[in-house]
Order: C-alpha cells, then structure tokens, then sequence
C-alpha cells in the first residue's frame, strides 16, 4: 500500500523488509567513545599542521580554539538529539524531523560525501606510509589502497562484537603512540626559537622569536579549514544508536567524553609539536608526517620505520572506524528508501550493512583510482590530498549547518519531545555552531584548492538530488526515522 504526502510517496511494507535489515545491539558507552575518537584521532598524526603557514602558531592556535567551540556546541547538541530519536539514520534522521524529506535527504548526502571520501584519502595516506616503510615504488601504492579496504571492510562485515572491540582496542594503541610524543616532547621544546619561528610572509625565522600571530586575524580564519581536521567526524557517533545496548543513557557519555578527549589531545599537540627542537612551525606547515618528525627530532632517524608504523596505528583507527560509519549512513537512507533500497540489506546471521560497506568502499575506492591513472601518480596525489580532502570538509561544514539549524528547530517544533539529556548550550551553542561551519566555508571558498573540491561536491550534490528527484521520493519507506517524523514522534513517545 502506497500514500503521498510532503511532495513524497511512502510504501508500508511487511516485517520481512527489516527482517532482512536488522542490526544486532552491543556498544556500551566506552565503544561509542572509542568509535568517536578513533574516528578523529588520524587527524592528531597530520593534516592539522598545514594551518600553521596560514596563520602561524598563534593562528593555527586562535583558530583550533575556535573549531573546538563549533564542535562543543555540535557535539552537546548531538548528545541531546540522539536519545531523544535512537535511531540509526544519525543527522539525516535529526533534519527529516525536523525539515522535512528534502532536509533530511540533503542533509544525509553531505554526510555521505564525507564519510565515503575520508576513508578514501585515509587510505592514500597509509599507502604512503607503508611503501616508504617497505621501500615499495610508487606505483605499487594502490595495491595498499586496495588491502586496506578489503581488510577492513571484511573485519566490519564480521560482526558489532569484532568491530567494536577493534576500535577500542586501536584508538587506546593510537591514544599511547601519542602520549609517548606527549611526554617525550616536554624535554625537548623550546617555544620562542620553533614555534614562533614564521615571519608575517611566511618564510622562516632562523633564531625564532617572530610574533604570535605573524598573519594577524585574517591568518586565524584562514586556519580554520585546517583545524577542522583535529576533531572532523566525531558526529558520526548517533549512526551507533540501534547498535547501542542503551542509547538513552549511553550516547550522551560518549559523546561527551569523546569530545573532551579530543580537545585535550588537540591541545598538547598544536603546542608541543612545533615547539620540539629543530622541528618549528615553518617546518611543519609543509609536512605530510608532523607527529614523525617530532618523535624524529626526539629519538633520531634511524627509528623512522618504527616511528612510521607509530603513524599508521592512528590513520588504521580512524579509517576502520569510518568504514563503520559510511555503512551505517549509507544503510539507514537505504532503509529508507532515498538510496536503492538493496543497499541496506544485512547479512543473516551477522546482521551487519555487508551491502553498503562493500558498496561505500567500491565508490571511494573507484574515484582514488580514477584520479591516480588519470592525472599521474605524482598529480593524482596531489589531488587525493588535497582536493578529495577538501571535498570532505565541505560536506561536514554544511552537515554541520544543517544540524545545527535542525537543534533548533527541533526545540522549537517539538518542544515537549521527552529528551533523556539536554544540552547546557542549547540554542546558544547551536547557533555558533551554524556560524563557524558558515565562516570556514567561506574560507574554503578563499582557496583554488578548496573551490576545486566543492566542484565536485556540487556534481555529487547534482546527481543525488537529480535521482532522489525523479525517482528516490517516490519509493520511500516507512522506516523508524520516518514514521518518527511522520506522527511528530507520538508512537516513539508512547514507548517511553
């Protein structure tokens, strides 16, 4: 039986339909916490110090302060909305209650394109460091694009209980390689000469002692995009909730403790880092191995291979944790209907997104390659680094508008929802949200590189809503997040 309604048509389907959709419960607080930072933690190794020849130490330090707001006004928001609707469709889920299918599927495609492109650049990443490690040609670097996504997608297609317990157990190996530059750096570090070590044009300082903030407040906005990068994807924690043994209680400790964790690892590195001897700001605004060649500077060369492999244990936990993540988005719009509907199947026995893990993994994969054997190998990672990068920026600053937005309408539309935790910043904390995601757009937008990717995120943009358009809207499905929107969440209240 089919009925219209929002510009929409809706199919009822039996119980056989999510029968063959099922997930099965496990995460307790401390997995959600560790899915949430080793999602992030890749960012702690690198991609974060390119700030550093935007706007000096000062900047890159003014502008994570900055970030850190946007994403505890994010993040307390999320710990609200996602016990208040458990389900799995995360943000996508949050925006159709509270905007509508348009909302809600806009919202869910730029998740998409960030949780389908980070892995994807993720993976180039470790390649590179396994072929220097190995002593591998470049040309031999997809084939560990290639091990690395089967092996990981294979480990999340095993089952809840496996993935979790890997994310716990990587991100505390992650967490420890970077306690012990932590610790190690404290002896090594000298502020005024390194960190401070950028001239207001951008070239070196030989002695150091330049000015805090060599390129005055314009280099902190310009720093922003960069700073991103020490929290970036943390808001992929509420696709866990149908996964949670107790969302309502569990979801917002995870969160919260997730966060904090965060600002606390982002803190000690943008200090220590560029204040080890004979690294310096100027050194890493440049570098594609930050964390190495500090612990380098402290131990020496000759541990390069084992320093490599140090970085890797943090790139392997976040892109094991965001394979989770893009099987998960990717399920519940499926589930849905706004996506191909056999993109949400799950495996019998395992209950696991099998369909859009391989699927996610086909598409990041597929663009990688497509852009190495197009451009050169030399180019091509340019381009994976820089513009695929990029891209995934973009679609998490415009998610996070759109979540931001949708806190608050949600207080406004559903005002008596029963909300199991609520946010301390509330409206407040939601609206700086919206207002650094709009500003660090803009600054994306300041940059040839960045307007590049948001090209291509345009054209993903196209293609989704051409589909969603003329065909998606019209074969949804009455899934949890749906009906939730549809009876303004009544049928969930009665079960509270």
């Amino acid at each position: 039986m089919k009925e219209s309604t929002q510009g929409v048509t809706y199919e009822r389907v039996d119980d056989a339909y999510f029968a063959a959709r099922g997930l099965k419960r496990h995460a307790g607080v401390w997995s959600l916490w560790a899915l949430g930072v080793g999602a992030v933690i890749s960012g702690h190794f690198s991609g974060w110090n390119l700030g550093l020849a935007q706007g000096g130490w000062g900047g890159m330090a003014l502008a994570t302060v900055v970030i850190a707001v946007m994403y505890l006004g994010l993040t307390f928001s999320l710990a609200e909305m996602s016990p208040a609707m458990p389900h799995t469709g995360g943000a996508y889920s949050f925006a159709r209650t509270a905007f509508g299918p348009w909302g809600g599927f806009l919202t869910g495609l730029a998740e998409n394109v960030e949780y389908v492109i980070t892995p994807a650049v993720i993976v180039f990443f470790i390649g590179s460091y396994m072929a220097a490690i190995l002593g591998a040609p470049t040309e031999m670097q997809p084939l560990f694009w290639v091990g690395g996504y089967i092996i990981f997608v294979l480990l999340n297609y095993i089952g809840v209980e496996l993935s979790f317990r890997f994310s716990l157990i990587i991100t505390l190996l992650a967490l420890a390689c970077l306690a012990v530059f932590y610790v190690s750096a404290i002896g090594h570090i000298d502020f005024n000469r390194w960190a401070l070590n950028i001239a207001p044009d951008g070239t070196e300082l030989p002695n150091g002692g330049g000015e805090l903030m060599p390129m005055g407040w314009y280099g902190v906005l310009a720093a922003l995009p960069f700073a991103v990068w020490l929290f970036l994807a943390i808001e992929q924690l509420p696709l866990a909730a149908e996964e949670s043994v107790d969302p309502k209680r569990d979801m917002p400790k995870g969160i919260i403790l997730g966060i904090f964790t965060l600002i606390v690892s982002a803190a000690l590195v943008v200090f220590l880092n560029p204040s080890v001897a004979g690294v310096g700001s100027h050194k890493l605004g440049s570098s594609g191995e930050p964390l190495l060649d500090g612990f380098r500077a402290i131990f020496g060369s000759e541990l390069a291979n084992i320093l490599a492999l140090v970085a890797v244990t943090g790139l392997v936990a976040s892109f094991h944790t965001i394979i989770y993540a893009y099987g998960r988005q990717i399920y519940s719009l499926s589930r849905a209907g706004y996506f191909p509907r056999f993109l949400s199947l799950t495996h019998g026995t395992r209950k696991t997104p099998h369909v859009a893990l391989i699927a996610g993994a086909l598409v990041g994969l597929g663009v990688m390659l497509a852009v190495w054997y197009s451009v050169g190998a030399d180019q091509g990672a340019k381009v994976i680094g820089g513009t695929l990068l990029n891209m995934a920026v973009f679609g998490a600053m415009f998610s996070y508008v759109m979540q931001g937005l949708t806190y608050i309408q949600l207080r406004r539309k559903f005002a008596d929802m029963p909300r199991p935790y609520r946010s301390p910043l509330g409206n407040i904390g939601a609206a700086l949200t919206v207002i650094i995601a709009l500003i660090t757009i803009y600054m994306q937008l300041q940059d040839p590189v960045y307007i590049q990717g948001i090209l291509f995120v345009a054209a993903w943009f196209a293609v989704g809503i051409i589909y969603f358009a003329l065909i998606g809207r019209h074969k949804l499905i009455l899934s949890p997040e749906e009906e939730f929107a549809l009876t303004r969440g009544e049928s969930s209240y009665k079960s509270h």
